[in-house]
């Protein structure tokens, strides 16, 4: 069912979910060369995705495979049928940035290399739509003028200067993992994960874990 034309892809999955319930392959074949064959890989995957729908997953991309497997994972993530890492949430550069934004998503994105938190972090650079997107995340700052402050779970926790801004975000992140690895060591957490893991459409309980 594969197919390069991203409709067809589409409408070709949905028909055929409706109609069995067999572990599916899902992807849009021959897609072409990067940049362009990776978006056009999340416009055809991220329909059939939010539908449920997918057991294994390819991105093809002309040139070395490699970068197929982060574009993949990425599309995963995006689609939160995979979460497998944090996901940094910035704001575009625009006349109310008043904090070195690029910089500080650079020391984070390199800090938190390797992590596998499934926590969405947003740093916004402005005082007009910061502090409401920072609250809609699990971790989130709203700055301006140098300073900020930080939500946890839509709550302030603390202000913080924009030279502490990385390293107390690392210190919540750490313990947002100490207080959910506490969540799921107790018998009702087990319990609720035993019961997802047994429901759901064939194979997207694996694309949750």
């Amino acid at each position: 069912m594969k197919s390069s034309d991203v409709i067809m892809a589409v409408e070709a999955y949905r028909l055929y979910a409706k109609q069995a319930n067999y572990p599916t392959h899902i992807g849009i074949t021959e897609a072409g060369k990067a940049p362009y064959a990776v978006t056009k890989s999340a416009c055809g995957l991220a329909p059939i995705l939010l539908d449920g729908i997918g057991d294994t997953i390819r991105i093809s991309l002309l040139g070395d495979p490699v970068p197929e497997i982060a574009a993949a994972f990425d599309i995963l993530q995006a689609t939160r049928r995979r979460l497998r890492k944090p996901e940094l949430i910035a704001c575009p550069t625009c006349g109310r940035l008043e904090i070195d934004l690029e910089g500080i998503i650079a020391q984070l994105e390199k800090r938190l290399e390797g992590r596998t938190t499934p926590i969405k972090v947003s740093v916004l650079g402005c005082i007009v739509n910061g502090p409401g997107e920072a609250r809609e995340a699990d971790l989130g700052i709203a700055a301006g003028k140098g300073k900020g402050v930080i939500f946890k779970r839509g709550e302030i926790v603390r202000h913080v200067q924009e030279s502490e801004m990385v390293d107390a975000l690392l210190e919540e992140i750490n313990a947002w993992e100490l207080e959910e690895a506490e969540k799921s060591s107790s018998p009702s957490q087990r319990a609720s994960e035993g019961r997802l893991l047994a429901g759901g459409r064939l194979g997207l309980p694996l694309l949750q874990k």
